[in-house]
């Protein structure tokens, strides 16, 4: 018999269920919230109600967008450079390199690495939706700014062969990126050097 009240144990259970928050982390959060401001955990509440309405997928890009809008504002951005795509997994990869102040171009979000451990491969990817912009929009370079890791190399390699007889520049993110970070804990410095050090494959 539980000595806690069931709407208490939903909400733990419901917190437990988040990327890196355990048992006691869960049981934490939740008497934060009972305890705490009832506006607070209002507005929360109604954040997260609203959550799924607000956002949606960029049709062009993939990137997140707020659910009134067509397109990215970055890529219907006329002082953008849209002959320049940096390629990235995730849509917070682009906030990430936004943060630099260094880069002048679009975005076109993969939707994810290839990991045949995790059953993604390249058809799950947002590979062709990329080679119709390059078309589209008279794409010069390519930016490969996915993740140092196996999955993120990988998934470079094998976007760099398809996309080798479209006749687009292909870079990579050099210098500053330690093997196994990820682009949205890298700190501002290490990826601006990272975007200026970038070299042609």
């Amino acid at each position: 018999m539980s000595t806690l009240p069931k709407a208490l144990e939903k909400l733990i259970e419901a917190l437990g269920s988040l990327p890196g928050v355990g048992p006691r982390t869960a049981e934490r959060y939740a008497y934060f919230l009972l305890k705490g401001d009832l506006s607070k955990s209002k507005k929360l509440a109604q954040a997260l109600d609203a959550l799924h309405d607000g956002v949606k997928i960029c049709p062009k890009t993939f990137a997140l967008i707020d659910s009134d809008l067509d397109e990215s504002p970055i890529y219907t951005d006329p002082t953008r450079d849209k002959s320049t795509i940096a390629l990235v997994a995730d849509p917070f990869d682009i906030i990430a390199i936004e943060k630099t102040g260094l880069y002048h171009g679009t975005y076109h979000v993969l939707g994810g690495l290839i990991s045949p451990i995790d059953g993604i491969g390249p058809e799950q990817l947002h590979i062709n939706e990329l080679k119709k912009r390059i078309q589209h929009d008279k794409v010069a370079e390519i930016i490969l700014a996915t993740n140092a890791s196996v999955e993120g190399e990988t998934t470079a390699l094998y976007v760099q062969q398809e996309l080798s007889a479209m006749g687009v520049k292909i870079t990579r993110l050099a210098r500053g990126l330690p093997i196994g970070v990820d682009l949205e804990y890298a700190d501002q410095i290490t990826l601006g050097r990272a975007l200026e050090g970038r070299q042609r494959l």
